[in-house]
């Protein structure tokens, strides 16, 4: 990461979790430096319907930011975000504030419990599943979660990781 752009390794961003309380959570850079400044000039380029931007050729990304994130190797240093207390292993992922700020008054129930490392939406295809199908896997997960689910979506997390489906 650091050879090829010089920039920070570790990237940090504000993001909304449990109750709507936010946190700064941890990647590897996976864009270039300046990926912040140049996201609204791309929101209009997004291949996700719906609050969450999504890009397969999002000029932002590096080189090794495509590996990485194939791989979901970027994830990694949320392991630090789940010591802290502030992630679960499993849980819908954390949004933007802009993202939550944006969110049609059903999808603020993904705030009902932690963000999450993991989650249905991230076993079931990634980017591939649209805002509001996304929406609906959280909702049910957080209405219907047991230790035995969560165990079941960790599992599978090696298989969605392998296969790479939905990961850009």
């Amino acid at each position: 990461i650091k050879l090829e752009d010089r920039g920070p390794v570790i990237f940090t961003q504000t993001r909304v979790g449990r109750d709507g309380k936010e946190f700064r959570i941890f990647k590897f850079r996976s864009m270039s430096v300046d990926a912040e400044a140049r996201r609204a000039n791309l929101l209009s380029q997004s291949d996700r319907e719906g609050v969450c931007f999504k890009s397969r050729e999002d000029p932002r990304i590096t080189r090794v930011g495509r590996f990485i994130r194939r791989f979901s190797i970027d994830e990694l240093p949320q392991i630090a975000n789940i010591l802290r207390g502030d992630m679960a292993i499993v849980g819908p992922r954390p949004a933007l504030p802009c993202e939550v700020a944006a969110y049609p008054t059903r999808a603020l129930g993904r705030l009902a419990v932690k963000p999450g490392l993991t989650g249905v939406w991230q076993v079931s295809g990634r980017a591939t599943i649209g805002f509001d199908q996304m929406v609906e896997m959280d909702l049910a997960y957080a209405e219907s979660r047991t230790l035995l689910l969560d165990l079941l979506l960790i599992a599978r997390t090696f298989g969605a990781v392998a296969s790479g489906r939905g990961a850009y």
